[in-house]
């Protein structure tokens, strides 16, 4: 009998992928299950932990490359993370990552669509949406209309981005009219760990996923995103808004691989220790938000365990990329995993924030796009980051932080005068609200907008002059297997080859 088990020769030969090693996930056991035993319901919580546990910990790269996090004084410099020497080498796990888990999503997706199960269909095509644009996002053209046939397409011809693109939202377009009309058993209630089978709130999680699809493309020459936001109203079923984060709540628990995810990665271990003693404050977004009167920077960082100076320096960052002996240790500066990231090891695990989604909204009314105020829109966005957070009174708070007349805040303030300039005001803030919550937003934001335009570049000595990559290499795996494929796409330079809506 089959098992669930990819082939190892096929996984190399396709992607190199990996399983997961952790409880949730389908593919440890070879004695276990089978592909007919395993049906969607079991399959779906090991996608959803899979997914927002990749979301929130991978991209450590990202959160030092755009100014949010930087290497602690316990350890020496990191390359090539601070001197962007990009190699087939770097972050190869993003490529086998992604396709690991898209892997187990087409098999759900089959599964489901051979017993007629359209609720496991609909959710499978968000998944598959969400997993491509992360792809795309880092590598451009990839393996999709060929990623899983393995039986006629062992070595994946590669898909133009762009092309992956409309497929998805076309694919998003199909999954909302399935949930809509699909039925929900207990089973499928009970399977969901994220929104226990409500259809309204998978419909908000799935345009909002459109959403950020048609903003990825604003910059591109001829693209429509009124259109396509015009498809999404249509359908009548609206975005996550205040209080309707999507979140995976499975049975985290503090016991070794089963913690949260976030928790597990940057704050403690199960035995009580530090589980990271790496990542820091980067100054760059610390000063930004000491010197604006944000408060989030006591949330989004944790105080010193052992600050120092006179009086004692109880939120302390570094520069990314600079190595100094004298630097301060891990110790005597702010971790990562601030109290409104980090609250306990059995949290529900964040994959796309009500934040996120409202900023979405904001810059989509901005660009008239979307029907609705801008300014309220945009300032529902930032309080709303102030309550996600956890701030006391953190409407007062927020109304306090925006009323002030600096342009990082103010709407009406000189600098934010033009339609550029208010789009540029919008995604700034949605930078400063998505620090460690989604470090890749930022990134992606950067390329497609150049904001914030002043993202400090690394000042290690070894940077020759390169700045922040446009993209990642093309795992060596690829070269190794998938030779006549990868190597069609021609010779890349990460410092210059763009994905496709970098403009």
């Amino acid at each position: 009998m089959k098992k669930i088990i990819y082939s190892v020769f096929a996984l190399l030969m396709l992607f190199s992928a990996g399983c997961s090693d952790d409880f949730f996930d389908i593919n440890d056991n070879p004695n276990a299950p089978t592909t007919e035993s395993v049906g969607p319901a079991l399959i779906l919580p090991r996608v959803q932990h899979s997914t927002a546990a990749r979301m929130a910990t991978s991209y450590m790269f990202a959160g030092h490359w755009m100014g949010y996090w930087a290497r602690s004084g316990t350890f020496g410099q990191s390359l090539p993370l601070e001197n962007y020497d990009i190699t087939s080498t770097y972050e190869t796990d993003e490529w086998t990552g992604w396709y690991d888990i898209l892997m187990d999503v087409d098999i759900m997706e089959n599964k489901a669509e051979a017993s007629g199960e359209t609720f496991y269909v609909a959710v499978a095509k968000l998944y598959k949406a969400i997993g491509f644009m992360y792809l795309v996002d880092q590598y451009n053209n990839v393996p999709y209309t060929e990623a899983f046939n393995v039986a006629e397409h062992i070595l994946p011809k590669y898909d133009k981005g762009q092309d992956i693109y409309n497929s998805l939202l076309a694919e998003l377009d199909a999954a909302n009219d399935m949930m809509a009309a699909a039925n929900v058993t207990t089973e499928m209630e009970n399977a969901d760990a994220v929104f226990s089978g409500d259809k309204a709130m998978w419909r908000k999680l799935i345009n909002s996923q459109r959403l950020k699809l048609i903003l990825r493309q604003s910059q591109v020459p001829g693209f429509n995103g009124k259109a396509e936001v015009d498809k999404i109203v249509a359908d009548g079923g609206g975005f996550l808004t205040s209080g309707e984060t999507a979140a995976v709540n499975v049975a985290y628990a503090q016991t070794e691989g089963k913690q949260n995810p976030f928790w597990n990665a940057y704050k403690q271990t199960v035995s009580g220790s530090s589980a990271d003693d790496f990542n820091r404050a980067n100054n760059f977004v610390l000063n930004t938000m000491k010197s604006s009167n944000d408060i989030r920077y006591q949330y989004f960082f944790a105080r010193a365990a052992e600050p120092t100076g006179n009086p004692p320096l109880e939120w302390r960052g570094f520069e990314f990329g600079l190595f100094e002996s004298t630097s301060p240790s891990a110790s005597q500066s702010s971790s990562v995993a601030g109290p409104g990231l980090a609250k306990s090891a059995t949290q529900p695990q964040w994959f796309f924030t009500s934040v996120e989604s409202m900023f979405l909204q904001a810059e989509a009314i901005q660009r008239g796009w979307l029907a609705g105020d801008p300014r309220a829109a945009y300032e529902a966005a930032v309080t709303e980051s102030f309550v996600w957070l956890g701030v006391p009174n953190a409407v007062a708070t927020a109304n306090a932080y925006l009323a002030q007349s600096l342009p990082i805040v103010d709407w009406d303030a000189e600098d934010n005068a033009t339609p550029a300039d208010k789009i540029e005001l919008i995604v700034t803030q949605k930078y400063l609200a998505m620090v460690g919550i989604n470090n890749f937003e930022a990134w992606a934001d950067y390329r497609r907008l150049g904001v914030p335009a002043n993202v400090p570049l690394s000042q290690n000595v070894s940077r020759s002059g390169r700045v922040i990559p446009k993209r990642l290499m093309y795992p060596q795996a690829e070269f190794n297997y998938n030779a006549a494929n990868v190597n069609a796409e021609g010779p890349i330079n990460h410092q210059t080859a763009t994905v496709f809506w970098d403009r």
